[in-house]
C-alpha cells in the first residue's frame, strides 16, 4: 500500500520536523491545523530570547510552508464524537481538547494524522488514521 497523498502534521511533528524522518509519508503535501497554529503562537513568548527567535522562525515557516486547514463545523463536529469516544475510554477529553481538535480537522478532512505523541491520539482509530513518527 502506498503512502497518501496528503497528511495533516501535529504540532509535535512541526517542532521537531527538522530531526524527523518521515518515511513513507517523507513526500505527502502536508497540512497543519489552524489549531496548530494557535499552539505555537502561545509557545512564542518564552523569555529566553534564542528560543523565542527559534519559536518565531518556526511559526512563520509554518504559515509559509504548509496548508492550514481551518477547525470548522464538520470539524466540530467530530471533534464531539472523538471527545465521546476518549471519554468511554475512561479518560477525560477536557486536559486534551486541543489535540481533540487537531484530530478532527485531520478526520474532518480524511487525512492520516502524523504525530510524535501517539498516545495523545489513543482510542480514536475509528475514525482516524494516526501515524506515529
Amino acid at each position: 500500500m502506498s503512502a497518501p497523498r496528503r497528511a495533516l502534521l501535529d504540532t509535535s511533528v512541526i517542532i521537531d520536523l527538522e530531526r524527523l524522518d518521515l518515511g513513507a509519508f517523507a513526500t505527502v503535501e502536508p497540512s497543519v491545523s489552524a489549531v496548530t497554529l494557535a499552539e505555537l503562537a502561545y509557545g512564542l513568548n518564552t523569555p529566553d530570547p534564542v528560543e523565542r527567535l527559534a519559536r518565531t522562525e518556526r511559526y512563520y515557516a509554518t504559515l509559509d510552508q504548509f496548508e492550514v486547514l481551518p477547525f470548522d463545523i464538520p470539524a466540530a463536529r467530530l471533534y464531539g464524537i472523538l471527545a465521546e469516544l476518549v471519554r468511554l475510554a475512561g479518560r477525560n477529553p477536557r486536559p486534551r481538547r486541543l489535540d481533540l481538535q487537531i484530530a478532527a480537522t485531520a478526520a474532518a478532512h480524511s487525512l492520516p494524522l502524523l504525530t510524535r505523541n501517539p498516545a495523545d491520539f489513543a482510542d480514536l482509530d475509528r475514525l482516524l488514521e494516526v501515524v506515529p513518527l
